[in-house]
Parts: structure tokens; sequence; C-alpha cells
């Protein structure tokens, strides 16, 4: 059996620092500490040269289960809808109007953070409800 790997997430974003923010209230996240000898983020991003604020920025689960995220500054902007996205289990073990109703709350709790509710797509003979949502920089996400 082959060696099981552990995986970062990379987001490419105009404003690292606050997609990660945004991240990090919708998974539970935390961002790490500091570096030492700055009492904040701001602080030390103050200290960088202009060109190096707000480059990066991390986030991590605090369990240290989930993946860490990265999220790096890029000069494009998102074009195009992503190969790649992320489900948020919010209705995990639920079905019918229990799981649409869970969705629907997370939903109800993301968009003050900035998300956009892209459509809902109710539960048909094959598979159960999902919302499919936006980020605060357009990256596609869905509650499942």
């Amino acid at each position: 059996m082959g060696t099981i790997r552990q995986v970062q997430i990379t987001f490419d974003c105009a404003s690292p620092e606050r997609v990660a923010r945004f991240w990090c209230e919708v998974l539970g996240y935390v961002v790490p500490p500091p570096p030492e000898g700055f009492a904040s983020w701001d602080e030390h991003n103050a200290s960088l040269p202009p060109e190096d604020r707000d480059k990066g920025f991390v986030c991590s689960d605090p369990t240290g289960v989930g993946p860490r995220m990265y999220f790096q500054r890029v000069p494009e902007g998102k074009v195009v809808k992503n190969r790649v996205h992320l489900c948020v289990r919010v209705g995990t073990g639920l079905v019918g109007d229990e799981r649409l109703a869970a969705l629907e709350a997370e939903r109800d709790r993301l968009i003050p953070l900035g998300a956009v509710c892209e459509r809902v797509m109710l539960a048909d003979e094959e598979n159960e409800s999902c919302i499919v949502m936006q980020d605060i920089e357009g990256n596609e996400f869905c509650l499942d």
C-alpha cells in the first residue's frame, strides 16, 4: 500500500487575508499567530515592503484533521468556473426537508459574510439537495 499524503488547498485570489478569514468563518478554521515579534498580522504586514503586503495568508483546522488552506495573491481575476471546488458538508446524514433546512440555515449564515447563493438544487430521484454558493471573490463551492 502506498503512503497516504496530506494535502494543502491553495486559492488564487486578489486579497489573501480577506479570503482566508472568510473561509475561517465558513469552516471553523483558525489563523495562526503572527510571527514572533509582532502583536498582530496587521503589524507584521505594515513591516513589509508594499509589494509584499497581503501576498499570502494561511488558515488551518484547529484539530489538525482538515487540510491546511493557503491563499496567494495573483494579478489576474477569476475568469471561468472552477475546475475543482470545495463541498462544505453541512447536511451529512440528513435527508429531505431536514437536510434542506440545514443547508438553508448555513446559506443564511454565510450570506452576511459576503457569500452569494448561486442556486438551490432540490432533491430528485438520484440526489439529495445541495446549494451552490460563491465565496467573496466568486469561487464556487457547495453546501452539501
